[in-house]
C-alpha cells in the first residue's frame, strides 16, 4: 500500500498535526507538555535513524542535545545574534560536527564497546559545560533569555511567543524532520542500515563501506539531536544544564524503545507516554520525585510484554486480525516449486543469468593466482605455501578432510583474513593487503557455509543490498534518491530471483524460508553482486538428497559464463561440476587434476579416506 500511496505517512503525519490542537485539550494535553514531546519526537528521529535502522545503541545523544542546543543558545542571548531559525541551523551544524569528530573515535569498537564510550563521551561533554566553558554555557545557571521565532512576512509579522502559538513552529519543525527522515530510510543508504543492523559482516560481505554508512548514521543523530536541542532553549527561554546529563540519553533511549525502535515515530510516541505519565504522577497523584519509581516499573512491563513497543505491539495486533501475522508457505511445498523452477533454467539457463562485471583486456589465462600463500595462527600452521590458479572460465572444486585448511585458505581468497606470507593475484592486480569489501567491488565474492542473510529483511530486501554494491559502489551518500530510481536495480533483483528460483518469494521474511530456500538465497546474495569470479563454501551443506539435486542444477546453470571455485564434501556432486579438482591435505596442496584422475589416484584415496582403495572411483 505504501508502495501505491508513497505520501501517505507525509500526509497522516500533517494531517495529525493540524487536528492535535483541537482535539489533545480535550484529552487533558496540556500545551506546554505537547511542545515537550514535539521536541522529545524530533530528538528521537535522528536516535531511531542510528538506533532502531542501523542498530547502533549511544548512550551519548545528550552531548549532541547539548551542544546544538548551547551553541544556538549563546547566539540569540550573549551574541546577540538576531535570527533565531538560523542559530538553531547553527547549533544543529555543529552538532553535526561534533558527532562526526566523535564518531570518528566511537565507531572504531562496536556492540557493548561502542556503547559505553558513548557513556563516557556524554560525560566528558557535561563536565566540560559545567566547568572550562561555563562562561560561554553558564555553568550551572544555564542560559536564560532564548528568544522565540518570529518572521516578518512584509505586511505582517507572525510571532509564536508561548503554548498554542509556539506549537505551530514545533510542529512544522517536526513534519520537516519526519519528511527528511522518511526520506533517508526510503533511500539506498536507508536500505544499508538496515543490512547493517541485521548482519554487518555480510554487508560488508556484499561490498558496502559500513563505517562510513555507520559514521553517516551517527551524524545524522547528533544533527536531530542539535537541532532539537536548540529547540528545547526556544520552548523554555531557557537553555538548561541538564541537557548534558546522561538522564536525558536514557529518557530518550527508554522513550523510544516504549514507543518502538525502527519505527521512526516510537521516540514521540514513547515521549507522549512519558511525559504525560510523568505529569499525571506528579500532578495529579503528587508523587513527588518517585514518579521514576513508578515510571521505570511501567518501562519494564512495556519492555517485556510488548518488546517491539506501542507501535510494533499494534502492528502486530492488526497482523493477527487480518489474518497477515504467520502466513507462510507449508515448507513440503518448496520442493516442487524447486522442481519447476529448476526445469524451466534447465532449459535456457543463461538467459537470466546476471552478466559477470565486464573487464578491460582479454578474458583468458588466470584469473587468480595464489603464490606461497601460508596462514599462522600462533603456533598453528593452518596453510602452508600454497601454489594455486584458476583459468577465467573454469569450474574448480576443493576438497579435502576436515582439518585440511580449506575454509581458512577461502577466507584468504576473498582477503576476510590475511596470509602470513605470500601473495594473490585477481586478474593480475595484488589483493593480498586489501579488504573484503574492496575485493568485492572488483568481482570477486562468496556465498557462506553457514547462512549469513539479512534476517529481518524479506527475499527481495536481501537482494536490493547485494545489488546496491555493484551498482553504486561501496558508499554513497545518495541521502535523498528513492531505491527505485536506480538504474537496472529492478531488472538485477529479478534477474536472480529467477536464478536461484524464488520468484515465487520475494516479498517473503527471511525467517519464514525453508532451510533450503535459505541456501539458495545464501548463493543469490553473492550473485546479485555480479562477481566475475564466484566462491561457494559448502553450498549443499544440510541440504537433503533432493534438495541437493536441485541445488547442483543450479549450479550449473549458474556456471554458465561465470568463474567459480567450490568447495563441498559431497564428492559425487563436486565431481559431477568441477573441470578439475583441488585437494587439500593438512592445510598443503596434495594433488590437482580433473575429476577422474583424482578418483582414481591412490594417494588421494590414501590420505581422504584412510586406504580405503576404490571409493572414490565406486
Amino acid at each position: 500500500m505504501l508502495k501505491q500511496r508513497p505520501y501517505l505517512i507525509e500526509f497522516l503525519t500533517a494531517a495529525g498535526l493540524i487536528v492535535a490542537p483541537f482535539v489533545l485539550p480535550w484529552l487533558g494535553f496540556a500545551p506546554n507538555t505537547v511542545n515537550r514531546i514535539l521536541v522529545w519526537g524530533l530528538f528521537g528521529l535522528g536516535f531511531d535513524i542510528l538506533f532502531g535502522f542501523t542498530g547502533l545503541l549511544s548512550f551519548g545523544q545528550s552531548a549532541f542535545y547539548g551542544t546544538g542546543g548551547f551553541v544556538a543558545a549563546y547566539l540569540l542571548t550573549r551574541a546577540g545574534f538576531p535570527y533565531v531559525v538560523l542559530a538553531l541551523v547553527i547549533g544543529m551544524i555543529a552538532a553535526a560536527a561534533t558527532g562526526y569528530l566523535i564518531g570518528l573515535i566511537a565507531l572504531r569498537r562496536t556492540g557493548i564497546y561502542f556503547a559505553m564510550i558513548t557513556v563516557a563521551i556524554a560525560e566528558v561533554f557535561f563536565f566540560v559545560e559545567f566547568n572550562p566553558l561555563s562562561d560561554f554555557t553558564g555553568g550551572e545557571n544555564g542560559l536564560p533569555g532564548v528568544p522565540t521565532p518570529s518572521f516578518n512576512l512584509g505586511f505582517t509579522t507572525l510571532h509564536f511567543t508561548t503554548g498554542w502559538s509556539l506549537y505551530q513552529f514545533l510542529a512544522l519543525c517536526y513534519f520537516i524532520g519526519v519528511v527528511i527522515a522518511l526520506r533517508i530510510v526510503r533511500s539506498p543508504v536507508g536500505a544499508v542500515f538496515s543490512a547493517i543492523r541485521d548482519n554487518p559482516l555480510r554487508a560488508t560481505a556484499v561490498g558496502h563501506n559500513i563505517h562510513g554508512y555507520k559514521l553517516t548514521a551517527f551524524v545524522i543523530a547528533a544533527a536531530y539531536a542539535g537541532f532539537a536541542g536548540g529547540l528545547l532553549g526556544v520552548l523554555q527561554a531557557f537553555m538548561p544544564p541538564d541537557a548534558f546529563t546522561f538522564d536525558t540519553s536514557g529518557q530518550l533511549v527508554m522513550q523510544t524503545a516504549i514507543g518502538g525502535r525502527g519505527t521512526l515515530f516510537g521516540p514521540l510516541v514513547g515521549a507522549a507516554v512519558w511525559l504525560s505519565l510523568q505529569d499525571f504522577l506528579q500532578a495529579a497523584l503528587g508523587l513527588g520525585a518517585a514518579w521514576k519509581l513508578v515510571l521505570g516499573i511501567v518501562f519494564v512491563l512495556l519492555v517485556c510484554f510488548l518488546r517491539r513497543g506501542i507501535i510494533g505491539g499494534l502492528a502486530d495486533l492488526y497482523r493477527l486480525l487480518t489474518g497477515q501475522r504467520g502466513a507462510k508457505e507449508p515448507e513440503e511445498s518448496a520442493p516442487e516449486v524447486v522442481a519447476v523452477a529448476s526445469d524451466r533454467h534447465a532449459a535456457a539457463p543463461a538467459a537470466k543469468t546476471p552478466a559477470p562485471r565486464r573487464r578491460e583486456g582479454s578474458a583468458s589465462g588466470p584469473i587468480l593466482q595464489a603464490r606461497g600463500l601460508t596462514k599462522r595462527y600462533g603456533g598453528l600452521l593452518a596453510n602452508s605455501d600454497i601454489d594455486f590458479t584458476v583459468n577465467h572460465g573454469e569450474l574448480r572444486g576443493i576438497i579435502g578432510p576436515n582439518g585440511a585448511g580449506k575454509s581458512t585458505f577461502f577466507k584468504m581468497l576473498t582477503c576476510e583474513v590475511h596470509p602470513t606470507s605470500g601473495t594473490i593475484l585477481f586478474e593480475g592486480r595484488d589483493i593480498t593487503g586489501m579488504n573484503v569489501t574492496d575485493v568485492c567491488q572488483l568481482g570477486l565474492t562468496k556465498s557462506y557455509q553457514v547462512n549469513q542473510l539479512f534476517a529481518g529483511l524479506t527475499v527481495r530486501e536481501n537482494l536490493v543490498i547485494a545489488a546496491l554494491s555493484a551498482l553504486r559502489g561501496k558508499f554513497k551518500l545518495d541521502l535523498f534518491r528513492s531505491i527505485d530510481s536506480i538504474p537496472g536495480l529492478t531488472e538485477r533483483v529479478q534477474h536472480t530471483l529467477e536464478l536461484v528460483n524464488l520468484t515465487s518469494r520475494p516479498d517473503t521474511p527471511v525467517s519464514e524460508l525453508a532451510y533450503g530456500e535459505k541456501r539458495r538465497l545464501e548463493i543469490g546474495l553473492a550473485l546479485a553482486t555480479s562477481p566475475s569470479l564466484l566462491l561457494l563454501d559448502e553450498p549443499l551443506a544440510g541440504m537433503s538428497p533432493r534438495e541437493r539435486v536441485e541445488t547442483v542444477k543450479l549450479l550449473k546453470s549458474i556456471s554458465q559464463g561465470r568463474t567459480m571455485i567450490i568447495i563441498d564434501h559431497d564428492m559425487d556432486a563436486l565431481f559431477e561440476l568441477a573441470e578439475r579438482v583441488t585437494v587439500l591435505q593438512e592445510g598443503r596442496v596434495l594433488v590437482e587434476g580433473t575429476p577422474e584422475e583424482i578418483k582414481n589416484n591412490s594417494t588421494v584415496q590414501e590420505a581422504y579416506l584412510g586406504g580405503v582403495h576404490g571409493v572414490l572411483a565406486a
